[in-house]
Order: C-alpha cells, then structure tokens, then sequence
C-alpha cells in the first residue's frame, strides 16, 4: 500500500503511538468521524455532533509482541452531555500482513477504519476485535486474572467460575451481527461481549451475572466467566471509579427464546379459534409453570440478606416510593396528552379502551396516593429490570435467563436501583400479555373474526397462562417470605408495577404501531378492575370519585 493524500502519518511507530497526542488529535478529527458514523454501536448519529476525542489510550500487549490499544473515545454534542464509547485498534503493516494467524482480506469493511503510515510504514488500522491476536489476548488476560497498569488507572482482567480449567488456548470469531456491543465466540463454548458504548459505572450485567454465578447455585443463566475493568485507583467513588469494558460468559445452546416457543404454542390455540374451539395443550402449562419456578428461584439467589451493600436487602423506603410516583406520574401525564391527541387515529375498540382509561384518572390517583401512605412490610432486592419472554432462552427440557443490563432507556445507576421482585414479574406478565394479542389480532386467520369475540378469546388464555405462572412463582417462595409481608402487600405491590409497565408500552404504541395500542390499554383496564376491587373493599372510594366505566367497553354506548 503507498501512502496517499489521504493516508493519515506519523513519524512514530505503532508501538511507540500511544503517547503521541497529536496522532490521536488527528484521527478523532479525521478518520474517525466517517468510521464512527457507519457503526451500529454508535448512538449519537442522530444527535448535533460537534466532534470527538481521544481522551484516553490502554495499551494490550499482543503474543507475538505487538501491541493493540484500547481507545477510550468521547463524542460531543451541541445540546446534552458527551458520551464515551470503546474502539480496541490494531495497526497491520503491509510488511507484516502475510505473517498474521488471520487473513487481513476477511476482516469486513465495517471493521477498516483507514490507511495509516508510522514511521514509514504503511498499513491499515482496523476495529481489533478482527484481529485474533488481540480476541486471544484480552481472553488470556482474563484466564490468569491480569492486571495491566496503564498511565491513567489500570486494566483489570478478573477470571470467574464460567471459565474451566485448560480452556486458556481456544480459537476465536466475531459474530456477524450488528447491535450495540460487540460479540466474541471462543472455542464455541465462550461468548464474549465488549461494551461500546461506556458508563461511570461498573455494567449491572456483569455485577449480577457474577454475583448469581459466585454467590448462589442459580445456574439457569450463562455462568460468569469473566470481566474487564478499567479501574481509576485515585478516582472517588462518586466520580465512578471502575469502567466496565468487557464480560465472558458460557455459551448456552438452544433453540429459540421463549417469545418464539410461546408464540408457536399459541399456533395451535390460533388455528381452533375461527372453529370455536377453546384449546391448550397440556405441555404449555408445562412450560409455564416451569418459568414461574425458575423466576422465583433467581429471585431467590437474589435474596442474600448477608451481602454487601450493593445486593444486600433493603425495605420499601420513602425515597423509594417518592421516585416510583414521580415515575408513574410523569409516565401517566405524557400519556394522557398522547391519547388526547391521537384520539381519532386509534380503531372503534382502541377507543372505547382509552375513554375508560381517561375517564379512571381520579381512581388512579386514589390508588397512587395509597401507595404514597400505605404501610408495606415487603422488601426491595437487585432485579433483572427488562425481563420478557425474549430474555429467556428455551433449552432443550429448561429455560436459561439472559441480558442482565436492565431497562435500556434508564441510567445505569436507575438500572441498580432495588425493586420488588414483582417488579420483573410484571414484565413476564405483560410480555405474554403482548404474546396472545399479538398472535389472533395480527394474523389471517382471525381477520374475519368479531374484534369483541376475539378479545374475549385472548383474554381467557392470557389469565390461564397468568394465573399458571404466578402460582408457580409463589409456591418457590412459601408464604410467609421476607420479600412478600403476605398476600395482600404482594397484589398491591404487583398492580403497582403492572400499572407502570402498561403505561410505559402505551407510549411505544401509540408512537410506532397505532393498531397495538389496544394491548397495552387492554392492560391497564385489567389493572384498574382490580384497583378498584382493593379501594372498594378497603372503604377508599368516596362518593365524588367515579367507578370504573366498564359500559364504555360496548360499542352501542360510545
């Protein structure tokens, strides 16, 4: 390759580069701009940019004695804070090109960044993660548990239980899928995962992974095999110390997430009902009942009261119910306005869910201001925080519980926030939920069907399946259970969370699929009813706060 107009040079070498700022200066303003803009892991291609930076560089010895950096790359915006995102480089000379352990024509497009000359030699910068030489380093590291000095902190390879003994030697791919981190495979029986996009905080994945694998025998997740961190040893911990790069876990081989084996159980429901036929087979309350008891059993490796701070239980405090209501109460504002404005846009059955919705508001706000009072015994523990049935991977006879990184929309210290477990049972609930309306509204052969009828239809498998899983989830724990003071603080507590999340979903409808937001309503009224049943019972409705409208439901009366 002969260095062009367009060749980035230096008179430095690549193994001497690291301390050169100048060369870093230049290829965040000139090569790096272009490549960034082109990666799926790079979230600001919306936003104003106003440019990057390298604000820091670590250095990875290679095998064979070369080195790979780790550059730590900050974009900036003209509104909202910068960002910091990962980019592992390596630098292939065209002398060294057909000595490497790899082909530099298999590395993709999507991994050359450009051409560069150091110290008169020519050669390609490419993502490292395309280089094996750097894949069997960063693993190497992690199977002796190194740690690296580097000029600013340290690079901290922890090896866990994951990763067996001999295993230090395997060969390696990149995965060929494009999302927001990027994935590794070792000896098809590793999987590692580099985070791109970085936070002031140690990743709630790999804190939660490792604490299920170290700390409990719940082994219905992919063993922790490892981590790196880059650690700031003079930094205060409110400054946010330690930096999660990167995490190893086992390999799990299975079929298809739960989502898509539901959604194929519900296949044989969807063919009976143009028949009118009302059918389940037996080994999908099987299968449900098996997900209710290991959701219950990972709440219960969760439960340490002995742990360290960051696992250990605390109670429903008042800071707690101040931030859940604030929450609820933004989300329930936003989407009042949503509704009102999208009003006429939603079909005859959306609307009439929306009216009755609108028309609860005040019986919402009594329900809310029961929370805000209410004396509540129950405890709050470490999460999973974005659990669905696509976080769980069917196995052959079992299930395995996957992506510990919590709602993706939240800051990562939101996502360490400690809920009640119901908080994640809420969101197995709305997700089969989501499964069954999903499945008759949106397929052929329901299309001739009445809209009333097939909701009717829906909701009878929805609170059998319901019903199934949360029976089995309370029979892991006993009653009573620290977690749950008794029954009634457990539904209480539920509705909570299943009012949030079906509010949250309402937003995301009306937005992207106008012809679901009867779902997410269909939740919510579901949640009311029994909103009401509480207040009712416990003498909480006064005269001037209207009943649930359920006659709004009918067609004839709207």
């Amino acid at each position: 390759m002969v260095p062009t107009d367009h060749t980035l040079t230096s008179p430095t070498n690549w193994a001497g580069i690291a301390s050169n700022t100048e060369f870093w200066s230049q290829l965040a303003q000139t090569l790096l701009p272009g490549y960034v803009n082109t990666c799926r892991w790079f979230a600001g291609k919306a936003r104003q940019q106003t440019g990057f930076a390298a604000k820091t560089v670590h250095t990875i010895p290679l095998p064979d004695g070369d080195v790979a950096y780790l550059l730590i790359l900050e974009a900036t915006y003209a509104d909202g804070i910068p960002e910091l995102y990962q980019l592992p480089l390596s630098f292939i000379a065209d002398s060294i090109a057909n000595s490497l352990p790899f082909q530099l024509a298999d590395v993709p497009d999507k991994g050359r960044i450009g051409e560069v000359a150091l110290d008169h030699h020519a050669g390609v910068l490419i993502d490292a993660i395309y280089d094996e030489r750097f894949r069997r380093a960063l693993f190497t590291n992690i199977y002796t548990d190194q740690v690296l000095p580097q000029p600013d902190g340290q690079l901290t390879f922890h090896k866990g239980k994951g990763l067996e003994e001999g295993d230090n030697m395997l060969s390696s791919r990149v995965l060929p899928v494009d999302s927001s981190n990027s994935a590794m495979v070792f000896g098809e029986k590793y999987f590692m995962k580099l985070y791109r996009k970085l936070f002031q905080e140690t990743n709630p994945e790999v804190d939660m992974v490792a604490f299920l694998t170290d700390k409990s025998s719940f082994d219905h997740i992919p063993a922790f095999g490892g981590s790196i961190v880059w650690q700031h040893p003079d930094a205060a911990p409110s400054d946010g110390a330690d930096i999660t790069l990167g995490m190893v876990q086992r390999m799990v081989p299975n079929d298809k997430d739960s989502w898509m084996q539901t959604g194929d159980y519900l296949n044989d429901f969807l063919y009976a009902v143009p028949q009118r036929l009302f059918a389940i087979r037996e080994d999908v309350f099987e299968k449900v009942e098996l997900l209710g008891k290991r959701t219950g059993e990972m709440h219960c490796a969760l439960y340490k009261p002995n742990a360290d701070a960051d696992f250990a239980p605390e109670p429903i405090t008042d800071e707690y119910r101040a931030f859940m209501i604030k929450r609820l109460e933004d989300l329930l504002e936003r989407r009042y306005a949503l509704l009102i404005d999208n009003y006429t846009k939603l079909d005859p059955q959306a609307q009439r869910l929306a009216w009755v919705f609108m028309e609860a508001k005040e019986m919402i706000e009594t329900f809310i201001d029961d929370f805000r009072k209410r004396p509540l015994g129950s405890l709050r523990i470490r999460i999973h925080g974005d659990y669905h049935l696509g976080q769980v991977l069917a196995t052959r006879n079992d299930f395995v519980i996957i992506d510990f990184e919590g709602e993706p929309e939240s800051s990562i210290t939101e996502r360490k926030i400690k809920h009640s477990p119901l908080k994640d049972v809420a969101g197995m609930i709305r997700s089969y939920h989501y499964a069954v309306s999903a499945k008759l509204f949106n397929s052929s052969e329901t299309d001739d069907l009445d809209p009333e009828h097939l909701q009717r239809v829906s909701d009878r498998w929805f609170y059998l399946i319901r019903d199934t899983f949360m029976n089995a989830y309370q029979d892991v724990f006993g009653t009573p259970h620290p977690l749950f003071k008794n029954n009634n603080e457990l539904n209480f507590l539920l509705l909570i969370y299943l009012l949030e999340k079906a509010v949250y979903e309402l937003g995301y409808e009306i937005s992207y699929r106008p012809s679901w937001v009867k779902i997410p309503l269909r939740g919510i009224i579901d949640v009311i009813r029994e909103i009401e049943k509480i207040l009712l019972s416990e003498g909480e409705i006064e005269a001037d706060i209207p009943l649930l409208q359920t006659g709004l439901l009918q067609a004839k009366n709207l």
